[in-house]
């Protein structure tokens, strides 16, 4: 989260002194209003808030798209373990992707990956990289295959002018403290397919069979979870909303200030991306000839090597790579029957490609609020890092 301030407070108090905090009371409350104007944003039919985060957001997403025990469900090797932990969530088996050097899901692996068994592929777009959405959709059309964008670390980018969220059968976004704008927690879910609409919007709440709008729905009523959003929420989000154009032209600008700077530096090169104009702008992506200069450059920057994430690779999913899922070992995916001849192993010998991009690959982040002179003081820092990291990595 970036900014946040006196529009946002000013929105709290007026749900509080309304008294009416819970979504489902009120037709037309900021819930119904910030998803309303969520879809306009992303250029989709429909959109729904809830509570619980991007997972929260992915897990309705793959209940919308049918996806379920005996499903493979195909995700990047670099994403945080909550891709993963959303196709487990409904049955199924995640099976890792190798990244290209984008640090986002590579196509060519993604169409060696597919089998009989492959039913959907989620790209994610981490720290706002969009993914070549193009080259997705068009392997998913060809072998007929679900697409569930995750937009968690790229609320607001797009590809080829067109949002992210909006490529696939429907799209995952977080608001969770880390994420461009935010209401602390909280996740939503878009797409253009009623049904997709319907399924989720029905598990993410469990009451579904007593709500009005449930005469609405052509499908049957079945129990799901209980992932509500409230008022307090959707109020957040829709100042939030207003603020997000203007964060992330700031973040694109100082990224390109800096990008402009050090392009001629001799020994700079930037990890290409599939779209900049659609970037978010939230990390400059370094690439190096090496891994040793690389960790130098990170050392020196205060920069990181996503291969260092501790989270985001999945090498680092101890719960998977474990295969501990649930609390009773008949509730765990990785047992269940359908699943027994799904892939379920996740070596370092499997992804090499991903080793090697994630470890060349620094990451600078970026602040929307810097000044002209912070961003002076961050380009000398960069140059000075450079100038020192090859003096002492190679």
């Amino acid at each position: 989260m970036y900014r946040i301030g006196k529009e946002e407070i000013k929105a709290i108090e007026k749900v509080i002194k309304s008294k009416k905090l819970f979504r489902v009371k009120e037709e037309e409350g900021e819930c119904d209003k910030f998803e309303k104007e969520w879809a306009k944003k992303i250029g989709v039919k429909y959109a729904l808030l809830m509570s619980g985060g991007g997972t929260a957001a992915l897990i309705s997403g793959l209940v919308g798209l049918d996806i379920g025990p005996g499903d493979e469900v195909l995700i990047p090797s670099y994403t945080f373990m909550a891709t993963a932990t959303s196709v487990l969530m409904v049955g199924a088996i995640p099976v890792v992707v190798e990244v290209d050097e984008t640090c986002t899901i590579d196509p060519v692996d993604v169409e060696k990956k597919i089998t009989k068994n492959t039913k959907c592929i989620i790209p994610v777009h981490m720290v706002g990289f969009p993914c070549n959405m193009e080259k997705i959709m068009e392997i998913a059309k060809k072998y007929n295959l679900k697409v569930l964008e995750d937009c968690c670390q790229a609320v607001g980018g797009s590809f080829r002018g067109k949002q992210l969220g909006s490529w696939g059968d429907a799209g995952a976004y977080s608001f969770n403290y880390f994420k461009i704008i935010s209401c602390g927690e909280g996740g939503c879910l878009v797409t253009d397919d009623r049904i997709i609409y319907e399924k989720a919007s029905i598990f993410h709440d469990s009451g579904t069979a007593f709500r009005p709008y449930a005469k609405e729905f052509s499908i049957p009523i079945f129990l799901g979870l209980q992932l509500r959003a409230s008022e307090i929420m959707g109020a957040i989000m829709r100042i939030q909303l207003k603020r997000l154009d203007k964060i992330l032209k700031d973040l694109r600008k100082n990224k390109r200030r800096i990008m402009e700077e050090m392009e001629n530096v001799s020994g700079v090169e930037f990890a290409p991306s599939n779209d900049i104009d659609g970037d978010c702008g939230v990390m400059i992506p370094f690439r190096f000839e090496n891994e040793e200069i690389a960790k130098k450059f990170a050392e020196i920057s205060g920069g990181y090597r996503p291969i260092d994430s501790k989270k985001h690779v999945w090498f680092d999913w101890k719960p998977i790579i474990e295969k501990k899922v649930w609390h009773k070992e008949r509730l765990n995916p990785y047992n269940f029957p359908e699943n027994k001849d799904l892939r379920h192993t996740y070596t370092k010998e499997m992804y090499p490609k991903s080793i090697e991009n994630l470890s060349r690959t620094v990451f600078i982040p970026v602040n929307p609020d810097w000044k002209y002179k912070e961003i002076k003081e961050k380009i000398k820092k960069l140059k000075k890092a450079i100038e020192e990291s090859y003096k002492n990595g190679t």
